[in-house]
């Protein structure tokens, strides 16, 4: 049973408030997400110009290109010598902003602490590539990666997993490859403050104008660059919440107490567990969305318990 107390505001620890405060002032200072074109956010926030810290290239990051439905997909792959498995990463960004090389740290981290190669993927962002054009690279990606992964990194042990809008991508993955390729070929998900139902559900609507990363407002306009093309809010490749999760592999939802979009994995691990999946759902009080791209103790205790989680498959 989830602890009533974990959404307590008494349970937010003085540095995770800390954090908080110098987020909301960061973002105070910054120019508004919409009031620039999305090409010089994007710069922007590759520069550390955005909420998230700086981020630290890989050296040993390398680029791989393969085919997908509308031209070239590049993956990013940073692997360990004799790697014990792959883990298929999708980045966040509100498939507006983000690319796959910033988050190498946390990736490093993977090789290091897992012994698993990551292969991020760097799909297709909207407005200039609305809806389907990131899940179709996402899942030209992961065919890729089961067709690949044996010859290519010696091992067909197969993770799947990302943050926000990454996290749904993955959903969408999981549930493309079961129904319309019948494969099944990924022993784990590691699902970060993902957003399930495009239609927003009530924390979204409910948070305000709070800049602590993301409020509602930009939660509205994410879904709107994204379906500039159009599409049905309650379409399971749109919104997984609505859709059929029997036979998915067990997940991790990481999510914390002062993110706009909480509900989303509140209500998606419990379709999960309900469909006859393991969910594990690991609430962290204060943490504010995709907390885990800030250095501290909070994001340090949810990465560790993302980690057990995946070495147990």
């Amino acid at each position: 049973m989830l602890d009533p107390a974990l959404f307590d505001p008494a349970a937010i620890d003085p540095e995770t408030v800390a954090l908080n405060a110098e987020i909301i002032a960061k973002l105070a200072r910054l120019p508004d997400q919409w009031s620039l074109p999305p090409a010089v956010i994007r710069e922007m926030r590759a520069e550390g110009g955005g909420a998230f810290p700086l981020p630290l290239r890989s050296p040993r990051a390398e680029t791989l290109l393969i085919p997908g439905r509308a031209g070239e997909v590049p993956l990013r792959i940073i692997a360990p010598p004799d790697p014990r498995g792959v883990y298929l990463h999708i980045h966040g960004g509100g498939w507006v902003f983000g690319s796959a090389d910033m988050q190498d740290d946390r990736l490093e981290r993977m090789a290091e602490k897992l012994g698993l190669a990551s292969v991020s993927v760097d799909y297709r962002l909207a407005p200039e590539h609305p809806y389907p054009a990131a899940p179709d690279d996402c899942e030209a990606a992961a065919l890729w990666l089961v067709e690949n992964a044996a010859s290519s990194f010696g091992t067909d042990r197969l993770f799947i997993g990302g943050e926000s809008a990454g996290a749904h991508l993955s959903v969408v993955t999981l549930m493309r490859l079961r129904d319309v390729h019948g494969l099944r070929p990924f022993r784990a998900a590691n699902l970060v403050a993902g957003i399930y139902d495009l239609g927003m559900t009530p924390s979204a609507r409910r948070w305000g104008e709070e800049k602590l990363v993301m409020r509602t407002l930009d939660v509205h306009l994410f879904v709107q660059n994204f379906l500039r093309g159009g599409g049905d809010l309650r379409d399971p490749d749109i919104s997984p919440l609505y859709g059929d999760l029997a036979g998915l592999p067990p997940a991790i939802f990481t999510v914390g107490t002062r993110d706009a979009i909480l509900d989303d994995s509140l209500f998606m691990s419990a379709r999960w567990t309900a469909a006859g999946n393991r969910a594990d759902l690991a609430v962290w009080p204060g943490g504010a969305h995709v907390f885990i791209g800030f250095p501290g103790s909070l994001a340090e205790k949810a990465l560790a318990r993302s980690e057990a989680f995946l070495a147990e498959f």
